[in-house]
């Protein structure tokens, strides 16, 4: 699983256990959360994303605002690039043996 262009894939095992989450209908929520201090945070059904990971999507293109919800919340989907590299992330962890994915699990 390598990065488009010249960016560093942020944990490549959790980057893509996003994505595998994500799939076809599931959207990642922004919250905002400038009022309370702690700035914006990233959910998929309830599991919050890493701030890396997410920021990694957006600017990669492999995410897109598709609008807010009734409580304002940004929903996020993936963009026909982003199931592109989804699809290839999941053909090059299904290639991998054993021993490099508990190396990739442990050290991104």
């Amino acid at each position: 699983m390598e990065a488009p262009g010249d960016g560093r894939i942020p944990n490549r095992a959790e980057t893509l256990k996003v994505l595998r989450l994500m799939g076809d209908y599931r959207p990642m929520l922004m919250l905002r959360g400038d009022t309370d201090g702690y700035g914006a945070r990233w959910t998929i059904d309830g599991q919050e994303i890493q701030p890396a990971i997410a920021t990694y999507l957006m600017k990669s293109s492999f995410i897109t605002d598709s609008g807010a919800t009734e409580m304002g919340a940004r929903t996020l989907t993936l963009t026909e690039t982003g199931t592109r590299f989804r699809t290839d992330g999941l053909a090059w962890w299904a290639g991998l043996g054993l021993l490099e994915k508990l190396k990739i699990m442990l050290f991104g």
